[in-house]
């Protein structure tokens, strides 16, 4: 159990009211020492060798922590004292004074007067236990630390950028946005290539990408519906990797209000598939969100 392991003398330092005088750099000093001498691949073929290692990287992380370390000081002290007052008993009862200890013992016992013994051992199962507590804060903050190293990975592999967004905080129109999809054949492209080949019609505020082994999709955001209007259906792209480019939203023909609407099902919705559509959602809400921030 860690906390009746002594971790000074795992890392090679002196314990006690010694090992409490110790600075941050010297037992800095004292772990890397320790570490390169048993190190694993200092030790092959020897099974203790990953089992000692991972004892001293535990030890180092507590001796290091503050709060632990003097908690950690404070258990070693009351066993410390534990031992001297035992010490202090076993050389004062001889022969002599045997019995006058042991009547003194039993007043005590009879006018209930508190049990120091019993004090240690409360005191000292108090600390063990604030230990034990900061042994486990500092393995949840490690794992913490990792889980939040791989989120960090993620979000940077995401391609989601977000340098173009509105920044008066207004909803993202839905008949700026253009859907662009093509297959993972030939020359791929990238956010700022895309950039580059629509903002020949226009402004282009942001360029969202995402890819599968299969198919690459992207949702651009022109500044304007008429520059949405003439990039549609223009952008061919690379000639060995077509693009199919096709409104988010298409405009409404609000100048021809009695015009019969079709029955016919819609043909982008079969084009792009509900995963897309889920997935277009899902990229403006995180646009919108973030356009709400920066207002």
């Amino acid at each position: 159990m860690d906390v009746d392991v002594d971790h000074y003398l795992v890392l090679g330092l002196p314990s006690g009211e010694e090992g409490a005088k110790l600075s941050v750099d010297d037992i800095k000093k004292a772990y890397r020492s320790k570490a390169l001498e048993l190190h694993p691949d200092k030790r092959p073929g020897d099974k203790q060798a990953l089992t000692d290692f991972q004892r001293l990287q535990t030890s180092y992380e507590i001796i290091k922590d503050e709060k632990a370390r003097k908690l950690f000081d404070d258990l070693l002290r009351i066993k410390r004292e534990q031992q001297r007052r035992q010490s202090e008993r076993s050389s004062k009862r001889d022969a002599k004074r045997q019995k006058m200890v042991s009547d003194l013992e039993e007043r005590e016992r009879a006018a209930f007067a508190p049990d120091p013994a019993a004090k240690e051992r409360e005191e000292e199962e108090r600390i063990a236990k604030k230990l034990r507590e900061e042994i486990a804060r500092i393995r949840a903050m490690r794992t913490n630390k990792g889980a939040n190293m791989a989120s960090a990975t993620s979000r940077e592999s995401s391609g989601v950028r977000k340098e173009g967004m509105d920044t008066t905080g207004a909803r993202v129109d839905k008949e700026k946005v253009l859907k662009v999809s093509w297959e993972k054949v030939g020359e791929d492209y990238t956010a700022e290539g895309l950039r580059e080949l629509f903002s020949k019609f226009g402004a282009v505020e942001d360029v969202v990408i995402k890819s599968s082994k299969k198919k690459g999709s992207a949702l651009v955001v022109m500044k304007t519906k008429d520059a949405a209007v003439a990039a549609t259906g223009s952008v061919c792209g690379h000639l060995s990797n077509p693009l199919l480019v096709l409104p988010l939203q298409p405009l409404m023909a609000a100048e021809t209000p009695s015009a019969p609407r079709s029955t016919e099902p819609d043909r982008l919705s079969t084009l792009v598939g509900a995963g897309y559509a889920a997935f277009e959602d899902t990229v403006l809400m995180k646009l919108q969100k973030a356009a709400q921030k920066q207002k």
